[in-house]
C-alpha cells in the first residue's frame, strides 16, 4: 500500500483558517504540512518573553520585535518563530505577514522541540533564505547561531555560551548571549 501525504499551499492553510478549521489548535505550517506545535512550558515562555523584551530596548526603532507570529515563506511555509526580528513596515503587515526578504533574523526557543528546531526548521528556514537563525537550547543554555543560507541549508553554525553576538543584518549591534540564554 502507499500512503500519500497531502501538502497545503499557503492561500489553503489560509483558508482554512478563515473558515476555523484550525480554530484552538496550535500549529504552523512547514513545507505544506500542517505541524503541531507543543506547548510551551514555564521556561520557554518566560525565556522568551524575557529575550523579546531586551530586544525591544535594544532595537527601538530599527526594527519590530514579533513574539510568536506568523512570518510567511515561498516552500509553502508560515512557522511562528518565538521571537522575529523584521523590518518596520507598518500597516502594510495588515495585507501580509512578513516575507523572507523583511526578516533581519528569527530566534526558537527549544526544549522538547529542539530536534525539530534544529533540523526541520533550520532547513525550512535556509531553504527560505532567512540570512540569520538563532535556536536557544534551553537544557544547556546555548545559543546555536546559524548563518549564511545555502541550497537549502546554512553554511555557518556556531555554539555559543558567553559574550555577545553581532547579528549580520544590524552588525553595529552587540547582542548580549547572556540576555539571550539564561536572562
Amino acid at each position: 500500500m502507499t500512503v500519500t501525504v497531502i501538502k497545503w499551499t499557503t492561500d489553503e492553510y489560509h483558508r482554512m483558517i478563515a473558515a476555523g478549521i484550525l480554530e484552538n489548535r496550535c500549529v504552523e505550517l512547514l513545507k505544506g504540512e500542517i505541524v503541531e506545535m507543543p506547548p510551551e512550558g514555564e521556561p520557554h515562555a518566560y525565556f522568551s518573553s524575557e529575550a523579546g523584551e531586551y530586544l525591544m530596548r535594544l532595537l527601538g526603532d530599527r526594527a519590530m520585535i514579533r513574539s510568536s507570529k506568523p512570518i510567511t515563506l515561498p516552500n509553502n511555509s508560515e512557522p511562528e518563530p518565538d521571537i522575529a526580528i523584521v523590518q518596520r513596515l507598518g500597516r502594510e503587515y495588515l495585507e501580509h505577514h512578513p516575507y523572507p526578504e523583511n526578516v533581519f533574523w528569527l530566534i526558537e526557543y527549544s526544549d522538547s522541540s529542539l530536534d525539530k528546531d534544529l533540523e526541520m526548521k533550520s532547513k525550512v528556514y535556509a531553504e527560505a533564505r532567512i540570512p540569520e537563525y538563532w535556536v536557544v537550547n534551553l537544557r544547556k543554555r546555548q545559543l546555536i547561531v546559524f548563518r549564511e543560507p545555502q541550497d537549502g541549508e546554512y553554511a555557518s553554525k556556531s555554539t555559543l555560551t558567553v559574550g555577545t553576538v553581532y547579528p549580520s543584518a544590524l552588525p553595529d549591534v552587540a547582542v548580549s548571549i547572556d540576555l539571550i540564554v539564561s536572562i
